[in-house]
């Protein structure tokens, strides 16, 4: 199984995912976290600007579309937290997975700004830092996720997050 949770940065895919991914673990231990920025840092993925271009962008997601497959055909579920642009991959993931949930965490882009968890969009509007999603790349929501989380940024709406999306993905099987 893979939950493909979905949202722009600092829209807190990875927070949600993180909490899940402990919940989940509890009475699944064969469950991993995948989490973008982490893959990119792995593979040496996060330097400089190509691999924030579109095409870099889509590589990322190839990889990890790719990564979670391979641990669900071992019988490993997967919380993955994923910026995810491309609908076609989207798409493709409920094909390939035996078993997929799409969530997308909304917020909107002028929350995000407000927020700048990481300095992003400032630098981006600052004209410091190019290939930003919401700023000079655009966004488009998720065709059809299985869940929409519209994001409060309140620490104790979290775990409402999570047994919104244990309850939604009838996890507790």
């Amino acid at each position: 199984m893979v939950i493909w949770l979905i949202g722009m940065s600092g829209s807190g895919k990875t927070t949600i995912g993180k909490e899940l991914f402990q919940k989940m673990q509890a009475t699944k231990p064969n469950t991993v976290l995948i989490d973008g920025d982490q893959i990119r840092e792995i593979f040496k993925h996060d330097k400089g600007d190509a691999p924030y271009t579109i095409s870099g962008r889509r590589a990322n997601a190839e990889r990890i579309q790719a990564l979670c497959y391979w641990l669900e055909q071992q019988g490993i579920d997967v919380v993955c937290c994923i910026l995810s642009l491309f609908q076609d991959i989207q798409d493709n993931n409920r094909r390939k997975f035996s078993e997929y949930h799409e969530v997308f965490v909304d917020s909107p882009i002028e929350t995000l700004i407000k927020r700048d968890n990481k300095g992003l969009y400032q630098s981006a509007l600052s004209g410091e830092q190019t290939n930003v999603v919401g700023i000079d790349i655009p966004y488009t929501p998720p065709a059809s996720p299985d869940l929409i989380i519209n994001n409060s940024y309140q620490q104790q709406d979290i775990g409402k997050y999570v047994e919104e999306i244990i309850t939604r993905c009838e996890l507790t099987k």
